[in-house]
């Protein structure tokens, strides 16, 4: 579609707006989660009120909202932020943290999709997010316990097989920061027995999530915007330019900017056909002795296995040790976390039988058919950007870059995303969750028998 929409305006404003018609008289309570518990101070942000014009309405506070909202500001967009509950109360302050390079499926699913400038401009991107994270936590000052590396761990000989035709996939596409570990290699990063080898992706890391969105919003303000939670967006009316109403107040804009991601629910049907959330389950265990941490992960990585159905484990900055994995399809929420996630934890470290369990949460994350983030339009002036599907954290960042740029008139990285098939689930909504679910218990069933 072209080269994108007219950077024509000396000054800008823009609205970031959330939530949706479904949840919008939800009580949106503190999520009791262990970032939750240990959140930098924020203040008080009131609602929406009244009418407000702006050129751009971004609905999501969340990592995409806030990443596009922060780099349209600091163009010299003048910005108003509207929140269906607080900035971040979502899967942006709920994840596990781990800064991970590429997409949920990786570039050679891209490459058979799609070929010449596009490909070149998805590759470069890949590994562009963890750049993004960490020039924003140097230029802003954002305290969000920041840890360099990343570790893929292998169970099984078939998946450092996989490890190794990635580093070479990754080579091939310009990136050089891949690095291969034998058996002793993933022994010297993770005190576990269960690993066969694995892969260090040094621009990996992991970092605080709520700190991180907290420290964008306060980035935000200082350039002069302006965030209103607890103000969910009940109906947008197409036309340019748009209107996009809450209870108690309605903003005017040239563009809209779709980033309700899993939380979006009903307020754009053409996008809930598309997707799906799911939920993903995580624990933290009471602060560990230096000296257990420290036989834990010595180095401090973050560390996610290579199953299908993925485990992953990172220490806080008060050495607790968090620990997540598992999906609930559609969005659940399990009766008891400690119980589904506690035996997963035991299994690559025997040693933590003892040790207390502090905090268990939930939070949703959006998946997509291709696994592939989903970007595009739904008229000339509404964008929207979906479906990180397990990616979120360096994902949203890109996204937020490329639909900034495409609001100010170089939509060449959006419209490479755009470009991608975009799946709607077969069966609708009625039939996506149990479709999905057979697929991943047949992913399971590999996981377990190690193909």
């Amino acid at each position: 579609m072209g080269a994108g929409f007219p950077g024509c305006f000396l000054w800008h404003k823009l609205a970031v707006l959330s939530l949706t018609p479904d949840i919008a008289m939800k009580q949106f309570e503190p999520v009791p989660s262990l970032y939750e518990a240990t959140a930098k101070p924020a203040p008080s942000r009131p609602p929406l009120d009244g009418e407000r014009e702006a050129d751009v309405c971004v609905i999501g506070a969340g990592f995409t909202g806030l990443s596009t909202a922060l780099f349209l500001a600091e163009a010299g967009f003048r910005v108003v932020v509207l929140e269906a509950a607080t900035v971040g109360w979502g899967a942006s302050g709920r994840n596990g943290g781990q800064i991970v390079n590429s997409y949920s499926r990786d570039l050679d699913s891209i490459e058979k999709q799609t070929g010449g400038d596009n490909l070149k401009l998805l590759a470069d991107m890949a590994f562009e997010g963890s750049q993004i994270i960490r020039q924003r936590v140097g230029h802003y000052g954002i305290d969000c316990d920041l840890k360099d590396g990343g570790v893929f761990a292998a169970l099984n000989r078939g998946q450092l097989t996989h490890l190794e035709g990635q580093e070479r996939l990754w080579r091939r596409f310009g990136y050089t920061g891949l690095e291969l570990l034998d058996r002793p290699a993933i022994r010297k990063r993770v005190g576990s027995e269960r690993y066969v080898g694995g892969a260090i992706d040094h621009t990996g890391g992991h970092v605080h999530p709520l700190n991180l969105a907290l420290g964008e919003a306060a980035a935000l303000e200082s350039l002069g915007g302006v965030i209103c939670e607890h103000s969910a967006v009940i109906e947008v009316e197409r036309g340019e330019p748009a209107v996009v109403s809450t209870a108690d107040g309605r903003v005017t804009a040239q563009f809209v900017v779709v980033a309700g991601n899993a939380y979006l629910g009903g307020l754009m049907p053409e996008l809930n056909a598309k997707s799906m959330p799911c939920g993903s389950q995580i624990i933290a265990t009471e602060p560990l002795d230096e000296a257990l941490a420290q036989r834990l992960l010595p180095d401090d990585n973050c560390v996610e296995d290579c199953n299908y159905l993925l485990d992953y484990f990172r220490l806080s900055a008060d050495r607790r040790l968090i620990y997540g994995g598992g999906v609930v399809y559609g969005a659940r929420d399990p009766a008891n976390i400690k119980k589904i996630i506690g035996p997963k934890m035991l299994r690559t470290f025997p040693e933590l039988a003892g040790v207390g369990i502090d905090f268990s949460w939930t939070g949703n994350f959006l998946l997509t058919l291709s696994r592939l983030p989903q970007l595009g339009r739904l008229d000339r002036n509404i964008l929207y950007s979906q479906g990180c599907s397990g990616h979120g954290v360096t994902f949203t960042h890109v996204a937020g870059k490329a639909v900034a740029l495409a609001i100010e008139g170089q939509a060449e990285r959006f419209d490479a995303f755009a470009s991608l098939p975009h799946y709607p689930f077969p069966g609708g909504r009625l039939l996506r969750v149990p479709f999905t679910a057979l697929g991943a218990w047949y992913y399971g069933l590999r996981d377990r028998l190690g193909i």
